[in-house]
């Protein structure tokens, strides 16, 4: 298997209703999940890009939430619509997307 060049981490942390902290499971992030597979498969990008589904990132007010890696770039609120922007922008032109970036103050 080949190391890939760029590694996405989509949240799909699930907890009851009424948690405090919300969750992912509660934004849609399977779909999110499902896309970005999808995506991955179509384009056939499986030797350059890794995805993987992860338990908790942090913000879960600002759910479904996205981690790429090397970058260190999260993204949040982001919709099964948004995975293709997430592709042609960052992940193929290295290029972030703005209107999904989670607030600067996420990462303290």
């Amino acid at each position: 298997m080949p190391k890939p060049q760029k590694h996405v981490f989509v949240c799909t942390q699930g907890r009851p209703p009424g948690h405090p902290r919300g969750a992912c499971s509660q934004h849609g992030c399977m779909g999110v999940m499902d896309e970005f597979i999808q995506e991955l498969q179509k384009r056939n990008l499986l030797d350059r890009i890794a995805v993987t589904n992860t338990g908790c990132l942090g913000p879960c007010q600002f759910g479904a939430n996205v981690l790429v890696y090397p970058d260190g770039v999260m993204y949040g609120k982001v919709t099964r619509e948004d995975v293709k922007a997430i592709f042609d922008e960052h992940l193929l032109g290295d290029k972030v997307v703005e209107r999904l970036l989670v607030p600067a103050e996420v990462w303290g």
